[in-house]
């Protein structure tokens, strides 16, 4: 297809054959034109025609399946609002740090897919990135981190895994206790929800106790619990796993964003906000005294869920966070 044809098929403005020539022009790894079709669609408005999906499906194509000079062309912010992820989760699917990196902009976009590639095990500790510190966490997983869920993006499809929880069992509660005042821990564990609140119609709410796991439960007015202990490090996949997840119909923000909320939430837990970026070592022995439940009340829970109560046995004190969003 030459830039007659793809200016042609921009001009008739027909989504569906727009989405049929990216299909097309992927199949024949004509890149430099799709690249020309994405940039040709986002301008579209400029004459009339709203061509947003399809610039955003093409510019998700070229992260996921385009060599790294074409992906890392589109990995500038807000490239892409209506793709099926965000473009620097989708490029760090398909392409090595060490492939995007002489092709990238300076840009938080690009800082990203770094990021995210760090969760998929490059140690990019001793990389210069191009761009701000968006997410002031270590380019290297430390050996007490879990392996994360990560998205599974295809052409027409994505798919965000949910951890591995254990069996929930039945669990006698106390009578409700009184919340006290609410601290930074429970605002950090309500941010790891913020796409599902802000962009879906989710809800989050989070509560301190000086008592137990099962009083901070109750707080929140939790009936017929069913709970199940896990580790810090399954809680850290957990807590990553929400906040890198938009939800029913928020915009996702991606596992970097989502290992990086899940790190601050931890960091509250432990008093080492004033030390950030936190020592990772000092992190995970912290993390390692407090002991982590999850958690329902009710019955099974649908849709998209977090139910986690945090116990330091220590100082006498819980912390649960309950958010919910539905289809």
């Amino acid at each position: 297809m030459d830039r007659d044809a793809v200016d042609e098929v921009v001009r008739r403005g027909d989504l569906d054959e727009l989405v049929r020539t990216v299909d097309a022009l992927c199949d024949a790894r004509e890149w430099d034109q799709l690249e020309q079709l994405r940039e040709r669609c986002a301008r579209a408005h400029e004459v009339g025609h709203q061509l947003w999906p399809a610039a955003s499906h093409a510019a998700y194509r070229l992260a996921l399946e385009a060599p790294a000079l074409w992906a890392a062309a589109v990995l500038v912010d807000d490239s892409a609002p209506f793709a099926l992820g965000p473009l620097p989760e989708v490029a760090a699917q398909a392409h090595t740090w060490v492939e995007l990196a002489p092709h990238v902009s300076s840009g938080p976009a690009a800082v990203l897919a770094a990021h995210e590639r760090v969760l998929r095990g490059e140690n990019l500790s001793d990389v210069d990135l191009p761009g701000p510190a968006v997410l002031e966490v270590p380019l290297v997983l430390s050996t007490w981190e879990p392996e994360y869920a990560l998205a599974e993006y295809a052409s027409d499809r994505a798919e965000f895994p949910m951890p591995s929880l254990p069996r929930l069992t039945k669990t006698e509660v106390p009578t409700p206790s009184p919340k006290i005042e609410r601290d930074e821990v429970c605002g950090a564990l309500v941010d790891l929800t913020r796409a599902w609140v802000e962009g879906s119609n989710g809800e989050s709410d989070a509560v301190v106790v000086e008592g137990r796991s099962t009083d901070a439960i109750t707080a929140l007015g939790a009936t017929d619990v069913r709970t199940a202990s896990i580790g810090s490090p399954d809680a850290m996949a957990l807590m990553a796993w929400a906040g890198a997840s938009g939800g029913a119909h928020g915009r996702r923000p991606g596992a970097a964003a989502g290992r990086f909320a899940a790190w601050w939430a931890a960091g509250a837990l432990t008093d080492l906000l004033d030390e950030w970026p936190p020592d990772p070592l000092v992190l995970g022995e912290r993390l390692d005294a407090l002991s982590f439940f999850v958690w329902s009340s009710k019955g099974r829970d649908t849709g998209w869920w977090l139910r986690l109560a945090i116990e330091d046995a220590g100082q006498g004190r819980s912390w649960a966070v309950a958010a919910s969003d539905a289809d």
